[in-house]
């Protein structure tokens, strides 16, 4: 198999996890995707296991039920899937912007990374760049 080729089966295997995701609400139906060492890291350095990655998705999409996800990019790479996407949240919540990297393993999705800003707050973040 060629790089390309396992970059397109990558974004695949991400892709079809995440139509899943979103259009059913099923987390039953991404299970499957993930390896059973999983790791879902977070920028405040803790990490989730698959089960307790599973678990919080699952409570999360309640809340959520009704999110729209508009995807700018997928890109890939390898052995690992870039995605940034704009989501709405339900009612008057506020849109955010998310930048998810995925890392795979033989089909299955191994490690995830999420960064999550509300889109309100993109300019007054990139205070630190200025030159003081």
């Amino acid at each position: 198999m060629t790089t390309q080729n396992m970059a397109y089966d990558n974004k695949s295997i991400v892709q079809q996890a995440l139509t899943a995701l979103v259009a059913t609400g099923d987390v039953d139906a991404l299970a499957p995707l993930l390896s059973d060492d999983f790791l879902h890291h977070r920028p405040d350095a803790t990490f989730h296991t698959k089960p307790e990655w599973l678990a919080a998705v699952g409570a999360a999409l309640v809340p959520l039920a009704g999110m729209q996800v508009e995807i700018q990019h997928v890109l890939a790479d390898g052995e690992h899937v870039v995605m940034h996407s704009r989501r709405r949240l339900p009612g008057a919540g506020p849109e955010i912007t998310v930048v998810d990297i995925w890392r795979l393993n033989d089909g299955l999705i191994t490690e995830a990374w999420e960064i999550i800003e509300p889109t309100s707050h993109a300019a007054a973040n990139l205070k630190w760049w200025e030159i003081r």
